[in-house]
């Protein structure tokens, strides 16, 4: 939990280091970024992020003390004038937020609000049925290079979420962009992302598990009996191949069609995710655990673009930009943009 006294001159720190950033953001039609990552500034467990008229603070390791909370709330009322701040406390199981709010603060928590990056438009709701932000700021840097590689491409976005990737593609010039996500709550705000801006295309939204996608797309197949037992209804989907595939999936997941597991079997997503890309074409992939060693999963990736018969070309590391501070070069989210 985070100390008072140590709070606010960590908060002024922080923004103080990211004015030349915000103000390059703002340029470029951003108004959504981090301005303070607990982990490495001095606060263990607490983010505050804004999103366009948002501010939102996030607790993971335990709740905010009544004064902690009010000191927070001035210093950005103070550098941020007009902007609401919602606090979640989210050190419950499964980061379940435990925070009841007053009549009035839920409203404001529960309002749909644009916001924008690099010109794309998104909303964003504080508190919705789910437990994380509609959109990663850590993923910024990787929605930039999709952005500058779409025009004239053919996408496949994986585990979509609110599809802020594929609606970032359409709004650059892809000429095709399909989002794949098992969570109909989730497309549905992709689908609103996409109806916010005014895109050259008709954005594809497929509800689906993404091994069935996969499998189907890569050629591999998704059979509708696997040892005896009857696959859940899936949507069929011709084999096709992506001039850009981005996968990005959850540390951990199970379902009838296969385990992701970012730790212990990433070339299980990995394989089919690469066998649905254009030789020649561009596999960006995610792992967004903290242990994971970055080389040994490049590594790991290389091996298994051998056994799948296809050769990666080179390998680029895309890392997150300013307002998600590593001092050793090594954050959580590991992106790596792939020539194959």
């Amino acid at each position: 939990m985070p100390d008072t006294t140590a709070l606010l001159p960590a908060l002024d720190a922080a923004l103080q280091a990211r004015r030349a950033l915000i103000a390059r953001l703002e340029a470029e039609q951003t108004d959504a970024y981090r301005l303070f990552h607990g982990t490495v500034e001095g606060q263990p467990g607490l983010t505050v992020d804004r999103y366009g008229s948002l501010i939102l603070a996030q607790s993971f390791h335990g709740p905010l003390a009544v004064a902690q909370l009010d000191a927070l709330q001035a210093f950005y009322a103070s550098a941020f004038p007009g902007l609401d701040l919602v606090y979640n406390d989210r050190s419950a199981a499964n980061s379940r937020i435990a925070n009841p709010l007053p009549a009035d603060e839920l409203e404001k928590a529960e309002r749909r609000r644009e916001f924008s990056e690099m010109g794309v438009k998104y909303w964003v709701q504080a508190r919705h049925a789910g437990q994380d932000p509609w959109l990663f700021l850590d993923l910024r840097a990787a929605r930039r290079r999709i952005m500058a590689e779409a025009p004239g491409k053919s996408l496949l976005n994986v585990f979509a979420y609110t599809c802020g990737v594929g609606i970032a593609a359409a709004k650059a010039g892809a000429r095709h962009v399909v989002n794949v996500d098992f969570a109909e709550s989730s497309l549905a705000v992709g689908k609103d992302n996409a109806k916010l801006n005014e895109l050259p295309i008709r954005v594809r939204f497929v509800k689906s598990d993404a091994f069935a996608a996969l499998r189907q797309l890569s050629g591999i197949g998704q059979p509708k009996l696997v040892r005896g037992k009857r696959m859940p209804p899936f949507p069929e989907l011709e084999k096709h191949s992506f001039d850009l595939v981005f996968l990005d999936p959850p540390r951990y997941a199970k379902s009838p069609f296969g385990v992701v597991d970012l730790v212990h079997d990433y070339p299980a997503l990995f394989k089919p995710a690469l066998l649905s890309t254009t030789e020649g074409g561009t596999l960006v992939c995610c792992n967004n655990v903290a242990q994971v060693d970055r080389q040994a999963w490049a590594d790991q990736l290389e091996r298994s673009a051998k056994k799948a018969g296809r050769t990666i070309r080179e390998m680029e590391w895309i890392t997150p930009e300013e307002d998600f501070p590593s001092p050793d070069g090594n954050p959580p989210l590991k992106t790596l943009l792939l020539r194959v």
